[in-house]
């Protein structure tokens, strides 16, 4: 926020941020948050229940009866009392202020409440007095409740090589979210992330993964420009759908990724038909799509890259075909770059970290009131960042460009522009649950279509690792749970379906989604009335 860096004050908080933004893993980042914590007197906040940010009454009387009811192993009542708060931001507990006032942690007592529901549930999948159906039930009903959570990786051209760091810290720690969506420059790396399997990726998650990064193939200005104008397009789709197979392991389709990986991608598409609904690609809409042919009319920005043709792979003879009838589809940002209403429709996620790079978003985002492992860097009882009149003039310029751009949309002032509708490039949500915005600089958007170098790519690893590094411990509890309960549901329909631990890496994903089985045969005969 650009007040903040005019008003806000200094001091001990300046030299002890210093500190912090210097370390060099998640764990010399969390010793120093907790000692700058404590220095500065937060740590007050986190032991004092009380808090307009959640229902810290109710999450009392909870703890208390969790644990009551596994101390006297009633583990019938225990599953209706977990039925009713495993839900998604139950009482307020994922509501991002609670993470927002400190630089490491939250209310003890939203800690006590994920350590309680943890213990409930694996009381539940360990104990021998409730019947395997009984279980199997139960654990269906808390993951619907309860959702998934969803990694959204946003497009952003050059600025997407910051998707990298983040997806570091995330699988250094082993809180990479089975489902990611991507688009555009953030399709290639989500694309990347799903099919390959976490041990695979941690080894190519380096500087030297920057030899790979060849799209620019080292153009200068005036290439650019030549390019242009011979051909209506910065780039040629030929090259880049041979670039794009290493990416994507060849010719992989959706669903072959999903069966090698058990990760689930999704990626947006627009089509170039201005009527027709966009789709997000995933193996449900497309099963048998080829993942590159999606990544380039992902990346396909009007003047960038020509719209394309999606193809797709013949199971049984492996031949390339068209698909969709032979439609064009180009960038998915142009109407959706986080497909937040697909994911929850088609997956059930009801939490999602965005990785939010787009040059022209940024501007607009502005956490007045602090974000999370970020503190507003004010004296007690100031609680806006660079005082109060200058982020209400801030927030008010950004709020009345938003409304003159939204009617500029709506009487349809804005010509098409290169043959696309732009109107909704502004206007889209582009935030999530939790949503990061790694540091870019003024001088970045001069290299907007450049390829890194080792040293360059190093460095924007390692920036965007520490703008995630706050976030972890909030991802950290949303997955905790939710991982318990996908443990409990495969152990108990293994049990009740005699499934074995031969049985297909697939069956297994399948069972750990929370797609219902009639939901699945809905999606089944779908796929089969397409085609």
């Amino acid at each position: 926020m650009v007040s903040e860096y005019i008003v806000a004050s200094g001091g001990e908080r300046k030299t002890l941020l210093a500190k912090l933004q210097s370390a060099s893993n998640y764990e010399d980042y969390v010793a120093k948050a907790k000692e700058m914590d404590k220095r500065l007197g937060l740590d007050e906040w986190k032991n004092k229940d009380r808090s307009a940010g959640y229902d810290w009454r109710t999450l009392q009387r909870l703890n208390r009866n969790l644990r009551h009811l596994r101390a006297e192993r009633n583990y019938e009542e225990l599953m209706v009392v977990l039925q009713g708060c495993v839900k998604s931001n139950f009482a307020g507990v994922e509501n991002p202020m609670l993470y927002s006032q400190c630089y490491y942690g939250t209310k003890r007592l939203i800690e006590e409440y994920n350590s309680e529901v943890l213990s409930s549930i694996n009381a539940i999948i360990d104990t021998d007095k409730v019947a395997a159906d009984e279980k199997r039930i139960f654990f269906r009903i808390i993951s619907r409740n309860y959702g998934k959570t969803a990694l959204a990786l946003s497009g952003g051209a050059s600025f997407c090589y910051n998707h990298y760091g983040v997806l570091k810290a995330l699988l250094e720690n082993d809180l990479l979210p089975n489902i990611m969506s991507g688009t555009s420059g953030g399709g290639i790396i989500a694309a990347l992330a799903s099919t390959r399997t976490n041990k695979e990726l941690l080894t190519l998650l380096t500087p030297k993964l920057a030899q790979r990064i060849n799209a620019a193939d080292g153009k200068k200005s005036w290439d650019w420009i030549k390019q242009w104008w011979t051909t209506g397009a910065l780039f040629d789709s030929v090259t880049l759908a041979r670039k794009a197979q290493w990416w994507t392991l060849g010719s992989t389709t959706f669903r072959e990724s999903f069966e090698r990986t058990g990760k689930i991608l999704n990626i947006p598409t627009t089509p170039h038909e201005p009527h027709s609904p966009e789709i997000l690609c995933n193996y449900i809409t497309s099963p048998n799509c080829c993942i590159w042919s999606t990544l380039l009319a992902s990346a396909a920005v009007p003047g960038v890259l020509k719209p394309v043709v999606l193809m797709e792979k013949d199971r049984k003879t492996h031949k390339i075909r068209p698909f969709s009838f032979g439609s064009r589809w180009q960038d998915g940002s142009l109407r959706t770059d986080i497909p937040l209403q697909s994911l929850n429709s088609y997956f059930n996620v009801q939490f999602t970290i965005v990785s939010q790079v787009n040059p022209h978003v940024l501007l607009w985002f502005y956490k007045n009131r602090g974000d999370i492992g970020r503190p507003v860097p004010r004296p007690r009882g100031k609680s806006y960042r660079g005082g109060f009149l200058p982020s209400y003039l801030e927030n008010l310029i950004k709020l009345e460009s938003l409304k003159w751009l939204k009617m500029i949309k709506d009487f349809q002032i804005l010509p098409n522009f290169l043959d696309s509708d732009w109107s909704s490039v502004f206007l889209q949500r582009f935030d999530g649950t939790i949503t990061l915005f790694p540091k870019i600089k003024v001088k970045d958007y001069f290299n907007l279509l450049g390829d890194p170098t080792e040293e360059q790519l190093a460095q924007l690893i390692s920036n965007a690792e520490l703008v995630t590094y706050p976030k972890l411990l909030f991802i950290k509890h949303r997955l905790g749970i939710e991982r318990a309960i996908e443990r409990g549901r495969k152990l108990n329909k293994n049990t009740t379906a005699g499934f074995s631990e031969s049985e297909s890496s697939t069956e297994e994903e399948l069972n750990s989604s929370d797609l219902d089985s009639e939901y699945e045969e809905e999606i089944s005969m779908g796929m089969r009335q397409r085609r």
